[in-house]
């Protein structure tokens, strides 16, 4: 297996460390331990920026990749893909603005997108590792 094809799992695994980070971090932020919070989403934030890098790589070097199910599990790929993707696109944008707000210490604000962005980043991010097992492994 050259360094190209180990990428879709790499990914996988990326995405899934950041929604176990996600997690985390949620229940830190419950538990009212801020300092722990804010380490693990940047943490979050960081695993997700080389989850991108390395997505983006891999498909410049191997291009689309195309699901082979079909009947009703191709329905459900490029339903979970459709969402994920079109989710994608508002994750980096969603982070970073939740992220600047909450190390800028705006609290109030931080707290009215980050209601929005985790459940977004963790969709995509749960999605992210379901759409490689059916693509690598159905």
């Amino acid at each position: 297996m050259t360094f190209y094809e180990s990428l879709p799992t790499l990914n996988a695994f990326l995405n899934g460390a950041a929604a176990i980070l996600l997690a985390i971090g949620y229940v830190l932020i419950r538990n009212r331990r801020r300092e722990a919070h804010k380490r693990v989403m940047i943490a979050a934030f960081a695993v997700s920026t080389v989850f991108l890098a390395s997505y983006l790589l891999h498909h410049f070097h191997a291009g689309l990749v195309y699901f082979q199910g079909t009947g009703a599990i191709r329905t459900v790929y490029l339903w979970i893909l459709g969402t994920h993707t079109v989710l994608a696109i508002t994750v980096p944008v969603l982070a970073i603005i939740t992220l600047n707000r909450g190390l800028a210490a705006r609290y109030d604000k931080h707290r009215v997108i980050a209601k929005w962005t985790l459940p977004i980043w963790m969709y995509v991010s749960v999605t992210g590792v379901v759409v490689y097992l059916m693509l690598y492994h159905l």
